[in-house]
């Protein structure tokens, strides 16, 4: 199993399973499942509204002896109504309340967006905070603090661009350990690797499979489908895998972290064997040449002018 190495030494399996949309009744036996299988890496999110469902899976395999907590490497996140300073411990309080741990393993920012304290998706321009009213840095110093009291072993951010990297790196204490971005063969955001591996910078991927399940208010006419592309299709029959199981493979190989989601005994399986594939540099190459710098999640819903928030400002 491929792995991920943090300056410190610690080491996170860079295969993982993705909770997002997992549903209620199904993801503790999916958590449960995966962890029989041989994963190790899970990652979580307070938005995603089923921590507390993730935690009872955790805990039955290690009250099991399936594993234990030291094995396991859990990410958590940060989500947008608690940006503030003194909202930032109280959110990972209930984070570890509900995923029944006593640590994180990995924190992050879950995007460079900020809400008031009361709202969990806004409607309109006045529940947001502009990043005038709370800064960045003054998010990711509550983070350092959570890593510093041992709430969390590592911190970082995901959804962040170059610009917004660069803005913690010039602080020049604790740098983001990860960014966790959508990368699949049609975004493949190489320039933004480059500056992470360049400043010791960890990369995950979501939505590494095209997110094909996520809520029709988040999909769009004509989107990619990485699933059903013609050359991932004809690399998968050469190597006598599933599409899914190739793009899972692209990514470990391009030295990131993969989380894809599923609750399905079969696929949880055939996602976990993919990481024995290797592509050769040709198929490599070819996947590389699918590239259309197209979002799936393009961050629109996060849209209040008034407040700084455009497309354009998240993503530059």
């Amino acid at each position: 199993m491929k792995s991920l190495i943090y300056a410190n030494g610690d080491h996170m399996p860079a295969f993982g399973l993705g909770t997002w949309k997992s549903a209620p009744g199904e993801v503790k036996k999916a958590i449960i499942e995966a962890i029989k299988l041989g994963y190790r890496h899970i990652d979580c999110a307070a938005i995603y509204q089923n921590e507390n469902e993730v935690g009872e899976g955790l805990r039955e395999c290690i009250k099991d002896g399936i594993v234990t907590r030291e094995d396991l490497r859990i990410t958590s996140k940060l989500w947008n109504n608690a940006h503030k300073k003194e909202d930032v411990r109280p959110a990972i309080e209930k984070t570890l309340s509900d995923l029944k741990l006593s640590y994180i393993d990995l924190y992050l920012v879950h995007w460079p967006v900020a809400f008031r304290k009361d709202i969990t998706f806004p409607v309109n321009t006045e529940e947001y905070l502009s990043l005038g009213e709370v800064t960045l840095e003054e998010t990711w110093s509550a983070m350092q603090k959570l890593q510093k009291e041992a709430l969390t072993k590592h911190i970082g951010v995901s959804n962040f661009s170059i610009t917004k990297l660069q803005r913690l790196v010039d602080l020049g204490n604790q740098k983001p350990e990860m960014n966790q971005i959508e990368l699949h063969p049609y975004l493949q955001q190489q320039e933004l690797i480059d500056f992470c591996k360049n400043n010791g910078i960890h990369v995950t991927a979501y939505s590494p499979l095209g997110s094909i399940d996520r809520p029709e208010s988040m999909k769009k006419d004509g989107e990619p489908a990485p699933l059903e592309n013609k050359t991932i299709k004809r690399i998968a029959a050469v190597h006598e895998a599933s599409p899914a199981q190739i793009l899972i493979a692209w990514a470990l190989q391009r030295g990131i972290s993969v989380i894809p989601k599923s609750t399905n005994p079969k696929r949880l399986k055939e996602n976990f064997e993919a990481q024995k594939i290797v592509l050769s540099e040709s198929e490599m190459a070819q996947i590389a040449a699918l590239d259309e710098h197209t979002r799936i999640i393009d961050g629109s819903f996060f849209t209040a002018p008034e407040k700084g928030y455009t497309k354009e400002m998240l993503w530059e």
